[in-house]
């Protein structure tokens, strides 16, 4: 079982995700969140897809960022925000399946730069789940903006 972050942090990033347009235009959805990190899911429809309907690895590398930047995020404090300063993906087979899901994991917080683990599997209506990408992931620390 997982351990569960605190409410307020859980707000403070499922608010911050529902701000994200392109996740929102993709349909990505908050899976779970955790000290250090965050699953999102993508269901496989055909606006996500290419040519062969694999899920396209812009939609693959756009929630597997985001999750690892929500995992950073929930390390640090309120007044914290994380941007991505650079990420390599692997794409390791086609991202099969119902729905795909994103995996941050935080490797290594610092004070400035954070290193996370980034996993994306193909999962199947039956359970069977793949590993599709993996990837890794720094990102900065930064003061959150007034307003």
């Amino acid at each position: 079982m997982n351990e569960q972050e605190s409410p307020e942090v859980q707000a403070r990033i499922r608010s911050s995700f529902e701000r994200q347009g392109l996740m929102r235009h993709l349909g990505a959805r908050l899976a779970d969140i955790a000290p250090g990190r965050v699953s999102i899911t993508l269901a496989a429809r055909p606006e996500v897809t290419q040519q062969h309907d694999y899920v396209h690895a812009g939609a693959t590398s756009a929630i597997a960022d985001c999750a690892g930047g929500y995992a950073a995020l929930t390390l640090f404090d309120q007044d914290s925000e994380v941007l991505t300063v650079e990420y390599k993906i692997n794409l390791l087979e086609p991202a099969a399946g119902d729905h795909i899901e994103a995996v941050g994991t935080v490797l290594k917080r610092g004070r400035t730069l954070t290193v996370c683990l980034l996993e994306v599997y193909g999962l199947q209506a039956g359970g069977e789940r793949k590993l599709a990408a993996n990837g890794q992931q720094t990102l900065i620390r930064v003061d959150r903006p007034a307003g």
